[in-house]
């Protein structure tokens, strides 16, 4: 029997990596300093282009938070979060992005408490759609992030397939010791630096919490071009870590929710949102299957198609 972890006693560094941030990230400091487990440290990982630029930060009463300069030409999405973890020594690294505003005061308590398994080795929040999002959008949040918990381990990989890997650093917490035991986020990816980290937590043998009590208000609503060009990244990726991520069944999750949200659209009578879906989804799969074999395609088009065009530069490479 294994044994339990005192989680309550766990202490927490957040990291937020922010570039042209707006008011939700005012909203999100303020929220975690009305947690009932509050941040040992917040700290902020600020891009910027010229030299002196600062982060703007609201005044919040007896917060400890940090901001962090990187310059824009260093930036990566694993390589800028890997250098943030190295300046923690708390228990657990918590990481949000810059428009993840936690939904209540219970958010860090309740992304701590399946670590009273010794074996979980990350936990990440529910994700809930904003006022402004569509249905197809909230429909999407719903069936990535159901109302239910549950703990994901290398036994549900048959099941699961890729979701067993999904981790989504929106709101994503880690237990430090396992994270630098495995050697932390990579240092170069162009995207899926969460799931790169969950798969290697998963194939360790550690276990990976859904916490659907612990929720954060985060949706957007792409463009037709946009999901092209994230997909097209989220491609790249599994083409540069296809010892991930092309041994497990991926596309098979993406027809499963095309199949639902038509579905769902049908019974709700939006016949004039099917249209939309079906382009939306047509941009999607075609981003992604680009990208899976960017390899082969020109640079300039390549540069075109991603929506990380600084990932690109030469010296980045």
């Amino acid at each position: 029997m294994e044994a339990i972890s005192n989680w309550k006693n766990y202490s927490v560094d957040v990291f937020i990596p922010t570039y042209h941030s707006d008011e939700k990230l005012e909203r999100l400091l303020t929220m975690l300093y009305r947690q009932t487990i509050k941040p040992n440290r917040v700290i902020i990982l600020h891009t910027v282009e010229q030299e002196g630029q600062e982060q703007p930060l609201p005044t919040i009463p007896d917060s400890n938070i940090s901001v962090i300069p990187i310059p824009k030409s260093s930036f990566d999405h694993g390589g800028t979060r890997k250098y943030g973890a190295t300046l923690s020594d708390a228990d657990i690294l918590l990481f949000m992005t810059q428009d993840a505003v936690p939904a209540d005061e219970y958010l860090i308590e309740n992304l701590l408490k399946p670590y009273e398994n010794p074996r979980v080795s990350a936990a990440y929040a529910r994700q809930l759609a904003n006022d402004s999002s569509d249905i197809i959008e909230e429909f999407t949040r719903k069936f990535n992030y159901p109302k239910k918990s549950f703990v994901k381990s290398k036994a549900d990989l048959d099941a699961m397939g890729i979701k067993t890997y999904f981790c989504s650093n929106v709101c994503a917490s880690y237990r430090n010791d396992i994270y630098k035991e495995l050697g932390g986020f990579v240092k170069k990816t162009i995207f899926n630096e969460d799931m790169i980290m969950a798969a290697g937590m998963i194939e360790a043998g550690y276990r990976i919490a859904y916490s659907a009590e612990a929720k954060v208000i985060h949706s957007h609503r792409y463009s037709y071009l946009q999901q092209f060009t994230r997909n097209f990244d989220l491609g790249v990726s599994h083409n540069q870590y296809s010892d991930i991520f092309r041994k497990v069944k991926s596309e098979s999750e993406g027809i499963k929710l095309v199949k639902k949200t038509l579905r769902f659209l049908v019974d709700k009578k939006e016949f004039l949102l099917i249209p939309d879906l079906i382009l939306t989804s047509g941009f999607k799969y075609l981003g992604y299957q680009m990208g899976l074999h960017y390899d082969i395609l020109p640079e300039k088009f390549v540069l075109h198609c991603s929506m990380n065009k600084s990932y690109w530069r030469k010296e980045n490479l």
